[in-house]
């Protein structure tokens, strides 16, 4: 049989090379990027594996469940591990970092989620950045769920390693993935005796086979149908404007908190601070005494394409998420899914108000755009 994703041309070094570099002007960046084939598991932890080691000393931030699992993966490298852990309906603030830094002077690594589509919070990573500047620490960022949504500057801002996905609000493909990679970074990794190498996870192997031979020859045969889809992806972002593209994930969520504030029936914003929530995707909490997954399961009965979702492990009692990222990012899908979810509220008896929920929407789209 034929297919049109079927029997394609090898994509070329040349045009593998292209497609980092429009990543690398997406994040504004000077620093090495680097397309990594696989979904973002494998950079992150690629990342820590060849820059951290038993001398290291790293500082964990815990705004959500990415957070924990970068500490399991440095204590798994022989790092000194100090978890910083906020409540997850808040964000942690540059002061927190300092006194961090105050009581451990020792700390040479920093890891962050920029924002946590889990959990709905986003982070201040330039004040973060100048904090872990005056230290001198090596700055470890995920912008996997921000980039897209709301800038991501990584020189601007200090950060060593960052990395970036295309599936949430990039509206891409899940199968590739990228990271830009400074020189204090490569010197880190370059130092370490553990960072792994001829490996998958081994980012060096990219610094000196790819980057280092003037990206002439692949490692290995690259995901052609993933690289591709990113190409689009990009081009997309390109033509529509990041700005504008950044504007919409901002209107959704302004416009997902008033309208659901608007519906009633108990609906709350689960991040407390508008400004301290992520563009990507609003986290709700459900009223006492009604069980968000089963909120969900009935939204999703009526609405089945709607990207909702209640929250993970022991938050599925309380959360509601609303993934409004990507092509979701607009203003009808907003309404379609707190519809939805006030048609599964009045089943549990609750009074709710979906006409000024639409209206709540209306305005918020407007002023958030």
């Amino acid at each position: 049989m034929t297919h049109p994703f079927l029997d394609l041309a090898p994509l070329s070094a040349a045009r593998f090379a292209a497609i980092e570099d429009r990543v690398a002007r997406l994040l504004g960046t000077e620093q090495d990027v680097v397309i990594m084939q696989g979904e973002a598991l494998l950079p992150l932890e690629g990342a820590i594996r060849g820059t951290a080691g038993p001398g290291t000393t790293a500082l964990n931030v815990i705004t959500g469940p990415y957070g924990q699992t970068f500490g399991n993966w440095l204590r798994d490298c022989g790092a000194t591990v100090i978890d910083l852990a906020v409540p997850f309906h808040t964000a942690v603030t540059a002061d927190q970092i300092r006194e961090a830094f105050a009581e451990h002077p020792g700390i040479d690594f920093v890891s962050l989620v920029h924002a946590e589509a889990a959990t709905g919070n986003t982070n201040p990573v330039a004040e973060i950045g100048e904090v872990v500047r005056e230290h001198g620490a090596l700055f470890y960022l995920d912008a996997v769920a921000s980039i897209g949504a709301e800038p991501v500057l990584p020189d601007a801002w200090g950060v060593d390693l960052c990395v970036i996905g295309a599936q949430k609000a990039m509206g891409g493909p899940a199968g590739v993935s990228a990271v830009s990679v400074s020189e204090r970074a490569w010197a880190r990794m370059a130092a370490n005796p553990r960072a792994p190498r001829r490996s998958y996870l081994s980012l060096l192997d990219w610094k000196e086979r790819w980057v280092d031979g003037g990206r002439k020859v692949l490692l290995h045969a690259p995901a052609q149908l993933e690289m591709l889809a990113l190409e689009a992806c990009v081009e997309r972002l390109e033509t529509e404007g990041l700005d504008a593209v950044m504007g919409r994930h901002r209107a959704a969520a302004l416009s997902t908190r008033e309208g659901a504030l608007a519906l009633g029936g108990g609906l709350e914003p689960y991040v407390y601070e508008a400004g301290e929530a992520a563009p990507v995707a609003t986290t709700l909490r459900t009223t006492s005494g009604v069980d968000a997954s089963s909120v969900v399961a009935k939204a999703l009965s009526t609405a089945p394409a709607a990207p909702l979702a209640a929250g993970g492990g022991p938050l599925a009692g309380e959360m509601i998420r609303v993934n409004h990222y990507g092509q979701d990012a607009c203003q009808d899908l907003v309404e379609t899914c707190l519809v939805a979810l006030g048609t599964a509220l009045a089943e549990f008896g609750v009074t709710v108000d979906p006409e000024a929920a639409r209206r709540a929407v209306a305005a918020a789209w407007a002023q958030g755009k």
